[in-house]
Parts: C-alpha cells; structure tokens; sequence
C-alpha cells in the first residue's frame, strides 16, 4: 500500500526541514488532485495510525491502519464506490470507529451521513453501530436509525466505549424540533444505553466522567438557549446572564468535573476563552481579543486543559496561557524547528509519550508528523500533496485596511515573487456568514499566482473570525456594504502599489460568485472581467429554489441576512442587472448543484442572451456545490487562466 512507504524512519528534529528548492510551475491537475489523506488519527497505545485513504480519482476513500513499527498496512474498511470513510475515532487501542461519509466538493472533505461503523486493528471484526439498514428480500436490515449519529466523546474509563449524539432526522414538513438522544455505546458489540433524550434537537456537552452538564436548544429566533447542570446530579436549570450572556460552549472539564474551560459570548464580542467553576457559577477569563475570536485552542496532551489559543481572522498569532508550561515550550520549539509555517497538536498517546501533530502553512498544504518525547525523534507519517513543493508556490501576507466608513478590516495577498503592481483577481470568499478567509495554503490562490497573478481576499463585513456583532453587520447589505468593502480593499491595493489597475479581474465561488458579478456593476471603473463559479446570481430565485429554504430555520436565514423587500433584492441580483454589465463574463456550474442549482445560472445566462451579450459558460455534468473530480477541476482551472490571458493577461 502507497502509505507504508511513506512512514519513515525516525529522524531528529533538527534534521526534519529542508532547503527549499526551486520548481518549474505546478500544472492545473496538481492544483486539482486530492490530498493523499484526508483523515488521520493515532491510537491510544501508539502502535497504529489509522488513515482515511482516497481512490487516484476521488470516487472512494478506505480505512487503512499502518502499525508504526514497519509490520505493514491493513485495509481495514471501505464502503465502495462513491462511499468515503470519515471522522476516524479510537475507541480503545485495537478498536476504530469511523463514519461513512459524502464528498463536499468547495472543500474537497468528506461529511458524515450520519451512519457510524467500528473494525478491529485488523479489519476482520466489523460492526454497524448507527445506520438505516433497508431490509433485503426476506432479510430484515438490523439497524433502523431514522437520524444522524457521532461520536461526541471517548469514554478513557470504559475502553471500547463512547457516547455518541442521535438527532432524527427532519420529517418532510421541515419542523425544525427532532429528538436529540445521548447513547452510551460499546463499539465492539454495537449495544447502546440511552442517558439523555430531548424532544428539541440539542447539542449536548459533558464533563470528565461522561456526564451532560451543558445543553443548548434554539429560540424561534435561532439564537441559543442554554440550560446546565451545576452539580452532576442536578436537574438542568438555565444558565445565569453573568456566566454566559448569550452562548457557551465546554471545552474541557478536570477530572473534578466542576472546574470546566469554555469559549463564551456575553453580546457581540468574540468569543472568549474562561475558566468555570460549575457549581458555583462564576468564571474567570484566561484569553480573548476584542478584535478577533479564537480560531483554535491546543490542549495540553491527551486528557489536559486548554494550554494555548490560536487567533487567524488578522495575522496568525499563538497566545499561551503560561509561557512556561511544557506543553507550551514544547509546542513553541516546534514553530522554532520550522520556520514561517504553523504547528497544530492532533493527538496524543494516553500516557502522552507520543504526539501527532501537522506541519502547515502558506506554501505547504499540510505533512502529519510523529513526535516520540522520550527520544526526542520525530517521524514524517505523510505530506497531503507532496507534488507541490515549496520553491513552486508564492508567499501569502496578512493585510489590513480601512474603510471608506473607519472600519478596520483584514485578508490576504497572494502574488509571485517580484515587485510593483501586478495583474491581480479579487476573489471573495463564499458563506458569506460565517467562512472567513485565513493564512494557509488556499489551492485557488496558488493556482493563480503559479501563473503570474496578485490574488487580493478580504474579509468584508459579514464575515467569521470576529465575533457575531461583525457578522451581522453584513445582514441586509450582500449588494452593498459588503460590496463596499471589497472595492475600498481593492483602492488600498492599487494605492500600494500591489494590483495593476488596467488589469483586475474578480473571481469566486458560491456567494463569491455572487461577489463577482456584483462588483462590475457597482464598480464598473476596477474591473476587466468577472468569473461567477457556482454563484448565486438572482436573490429572489434563492429565496424559492435550493436546499436551504427547504427548512423553516433556512427561510429565516434568508429573510434575515437578504430581507424581503422585493425591490432592493432585484437592485442587488446580477441576473436582473446586466445591462450594467460591461466586461467579459465567464461561468461556471455544477449540473446537480443542490445548494446554488442550475436555476441560478439559467437566470443570468438568459438574461445575457436577451440582452444579446456573449459570455463563457462551462457546466459540468454530475458535479455538484463545486467540483470535485480532479479532472473536472483542472479543465475548470485552464478555462480560467485561457479567459485571464485574454482579458488581463501578464
């Protein structure tokens, strides 16, 4: 198997990093393919890594589990053609539990269905923990779980067994209110204890020895509704105004079960990181920005606390809550051992000895290594795309500005090596509520820049990473603040010297789709052409077609970030506006998309053929909310650099 000659010999840490190299530029099918892995995790013992394994092609992805001491690779599950393994859990150390899953193409990950399957080490002893099972002619299908299973917590006390979260399915009325179960469950034999049942759907969250002691349900307004359990024995009771104002989430409890770490929100801020007494019902704050929320927090090995804090809405920051704690030192020496990329804690061994951890950053798109702390050696376990090298990718910077209103914004610049104002694609990212754009290797943006082009992002207003009052001040301005902000973004960068203003071109997906047909109608003098991939054209159209207004909480959705005032949702479509559409257009579109469907892209290219205006259009069959054959992808990427060449070309 491909994998076991990719575990490596244990090599010093000082030795890992090499010189970077210079490489002649990627091709559209590197930027394309899928990353050799896209799950990864480390038994509890040490001996096994277990690793979601997909197909050259992407249709399918296996369960592998390599034992670390060279004696070779197991396949241990696969669910078959288009079927992909997920959310990969140890349960004990010669016990997997995974997750069959669906592709999400914009992100290229697998999601869960919902159906959760366990396998020896070995792959010989399986079983079906959470599934609908259709009955086969005579043969009646052993599970009949109407509803969407996963593991919420790993019970270290009990090997083998987890408390796994059960939330029906909704009923085809759309009603929102579904029962949210907690089941004990013992992954080698599939029994089940239930411990909790709402008839809300609720996320639950629990305290070291596996007990619920926070439950958050949602209002008619979709805000959350908190309730918890001071004591384990206690009844759930509201959570008080001064220890979360408006939401809460546990982190970690010690092994007390009373003193907890959680990220809570009083208003509009980000969120903050604090330490709680739960019996007591006070806190006291440990980390938080007023700017920007906490992205990640790294815990302190396998069963530890919160011992540091991760900000990437601005620049990449670490913030430790005691410099001087090991785990701190440790993690701080591993930022020193590879420069200018950042070190995640994936997991760890029960007794901690061994760490997994993933090497990132602008220029790498991410390698799994194997920290052994006894003997101070580290392991290379896998690159995700060991054919993009280094040398071959460009540099990505943190930028901030400040808008024609006084708000200070943040996002990135991405350009090949060289100076003076390049040839540049605005490309804002999709959501837009919520999804932020932040430091890492972005494949779009490389593709780009490998092929001469500034990519400029920016995180307009409306968007995650820096708390809910940020967020919603992009409610109800899709076609006009938000669209603001990005053209003053675009001003900074041609004032700075970074974009070439005789060559810009706007390029995005989903609601960057929608972006980038907006801004050549509010901004005709900035751009030279727009590509629309996936888009969202016609905002009335979203109001009546898609998967999101097929539940009652996606139709308020709607009405809360678009409104409903019918004439300002004409002003701000593309599809309804062409006319002011003055540069060359190039779409985009998958065939089977359910969130943004064809209905979409029909309205504007019908509203191009009346006016009588030539566009370029690829649709690709059996491709979805993006696409996902690498094949599909890389055509998608060379229509794109063809139609760049030809309107702004470097």
């Amino acid at each position: 198997m491909r994998f076991t000659a990719r575990i490596r010999h244990a090599i010093a840490l000082a030795a890992v990093l090499s010189a970077p190299v210079s490489a002649q530029s990627p091709t559209a099918l590197d930027f394309s393919k899928h990353a050799e892995i896209s799950d990864i995790a480390l038994s509890p013992d040490g001996k096994h890594i277990a690793l979601a394994v997909p197909s050259a092609d992407g249709m399918e992805t296996q369960l592998h589990v390599v034992a670390l001491d060279g004696q070779g690779t197991v396949q241990a599950m696969r669910f078959g053609r288009q079927n992909h393994v997920a959310n990969i859990v140890w349960s004990d150390n010669d016990q997997v539990v995974v997750a069959r899953a669906r592709m999400e193409p914009l992100r290229a990950r697998p999601y869960s269905y919902g159906e959760l399957m366990s396998s020896d080490v070995h792959g010989k002893t399986q079983e079906t923990l959470f599934a609908y099972i259709e009955d086969d002619g005579a043969r009646s299908g052993r599970r009949k779980d109407r509803g969407f299973a996963s593991i919420v917590k790993v019970l270290d006390d009990e090997p083998g067994k987890v408390l796994v979260d059960f939330t029906a399915w909704p009923d085809s009325r759309g009603d929102e209110d579904q029962t949210t179960s907690i089941y004990k469950v013992d992954t080698r034999t599939g029994n089940r204890q239930e411990l909790e049942q709402t008839k809300e759907t609720a996320s639950f969250m629990f305290d070291h020895a596996g007990r619920a002691r926070l439950k958050i349900t949602s209002d008619d307004k979709d805000d959350p509704v908190l309730a918890y359990r001071p004591g384990a024995s206690n009844e759930w009771m509201p959570v008080p105004k001064p220890l979360a104002g408006y939401n809460m989430s546990l982190l970690y409890v010690e092994p007390d079960n009373n003193t907890a770490y959680a990220s809570i929100t009083d208003r509009n801020e980000p969120a903050q990181l604090y330490k709680v007494d739960l019996a007591k019902g006070t806190r006291t704050r440990l980390a938080g920005s007023d700017e920007v929320a906490i992205s990640r927090v790294m815990y302190a090995g396998h069963d530890g606390p919160p011992f540091a804090v991760i900000y990437d809405a601005a620049k990449p920051t670490v913030q430790y809550l005691d410099p001087a704690s090991d785990w701190a030192k440790l993690h701080a020496g591993l930022l020193k051992s590879f420069p200018g990329q950042m070190v995640s804690f994936v997991q760890w061994t029960r007794d901690n000895k061994k760490v997994l951890f993933t090497v990132w950053g602008d220029r790498n798109p991410g390698a799994y290594y194997l920290l052994d702390r006894d003997a101070n050696k580290v392991q290379l376990v896998s690159e995700l795309m060991p054919w993009l090298k280094a040398g071959s990718l460009a540099s990505t910077r943190p930028i901030s500005f400040t808008t024609r209103d006084g708000l200070t914004l943040y996002g990135l610049y991405t350009a090949p090596a060289g100076t003076g104002a390049k040839p540049t694609v605005v490309l804002p990212h999709g959501g837009p509520h919520g999804p932020y754009d932040s430091w890492g290797f972005d494949p779009d943006a490389q593709f780009l820049a490998s092929r001469g082009y500034a990519v400029l992002q920016i995180n307009f207003r409306g968007s995650g990473g820096r708390g809910k009052g940020f967020e919603e001040s992009g409610h109800r301005e899709w076609g006009g603040k938000m669209m603001d902000d990005v053209a003053d973004g675009v001003r900074w960068a041609i004032d700075n010297k970074l974009a070439d203003p005789n060559r810009i071109c706007t390029f995005g997906a989903s609601f960057g789709g929608y972006a980038a047909l907006m801004q050549p109608i509010r901004y005709p003098e900035l751009y030279k052409c727009a590509i629309g991939y996936v888009g969202v054209y016609d905002l009335e159209v979203m109001k009546k077609e898609g998967d999101i207004k097929d539940r009652a909480s996606g139709r308020r959705y709607l009405d809360r970030v678009l409104g409903t005032d019918m004439a300002n949702l004409k002003a701000w479509s593309p599809a309804q506006n062409v006319d002011k559409i003055k540069v060359p257009v190039f779409l985009a579109q998958g065939s089977i998309d359910q969130r943004v469907p064809m209905e979409q892209f029909n309205a504007l290219t019908s509203a191009f053929k009346r006016q009588g205006t030539p566009i370029e259009t690829m649709v690709a069959a059996r491709e979805g909310h993006g696409f996902y054959k690498p094949e599909t992808r890389a055509e998608l990427y060379q229509r794109i650099e063809a139609f760049l060449e030809k309107h702004i070309g470097h």
